[in-house]
């Protein structure tokens, strides 16, 4: 198993690009929250094998951004340095206490439950590190937004904001929290297989 401090926002790019590289059709990828990072980085390095761009409630960076670009102007976010706490060097935890409200106010206490017990602390160097893109390449793919309205880690003020410094080609709105995989999986799906057809 890898260890927490080693992972990188390249070990994330560059995961995505080998399992989309083994696929014989470009891929649609969906990136949540700070997934959209990873899954922007990937888009530049591997385009070929990108189809679309989906973000669900998740960071929209611009060539040079990092998720702390975005996350220290989201004053509303329950993600901050009161919610949080050093694990080890570069790695971080999030305090359980604030989990429900955080993640998943809309979800089913058994859903809750499964995914609280997935929760691992992370590295902290995928959150300050900045995407480098082009228009060429990460550019060129069309990429989709998901909002979730009443999300409290990434609130629905930022995601309008980051869509409108880096406008996407549709948008689509989900009346729920940070986890609509749990809290609404059907109109998400329906979603989804609505931009696969697009």
């Amino acid at each position: 198993m890898t260890p927490a401090a080693s992972v990188t926002l390249k070990s994330y790019a560059d995961r995505i690009c080998q399992i989309a590289g083994a696929r014989s059709d470009p891929v649609i990828l969906l990136g949540h929250s700070m997934g959209g990072v990873a899954i922007t980085q990937a888009a530049e390095n591997c385009p070929d094998k990108i189809r679309a761009l989906v973000y669900l409630s998740a960071v929209l960076p611009r060539n040079g951004d990092s998720l702390t670009t975005w996350a220290k102007q989201d004053k509303e976010s329950m993600v901050n340095p009161s919610t949080t706490y050093p694990v080890a060097d570069g790695v971080i935890g999030f305090k359980p206490q604030y989990i429900r409200e955080a993640f998943y106010a809309e979800c089913a206490d058994d859903d809750i439950a499964f995914a609280q017990s997935r929760l691992v602390a992370q590295s902290t160097e995928p959150f300050g590190a900045p995407v480098l893109t082009t228009a060429e390449r990460w550019g060129r793919i069309p990429r989709y937004y998901i909002e979730c309205a009443r999300d409290r880690t990434i609130t629905l003020h930022l995601q309008q904001e980051m869509q409108m410094q880096t406008p996407c080609r549709r948008t689509f709105s989900i009346d729920t929290d940070h986890s609509p995989f749990f809290s609404a999986p059907q109109h998400l799906a329906d979603i989804l297989a609505h931009i696969a057809t697009l």
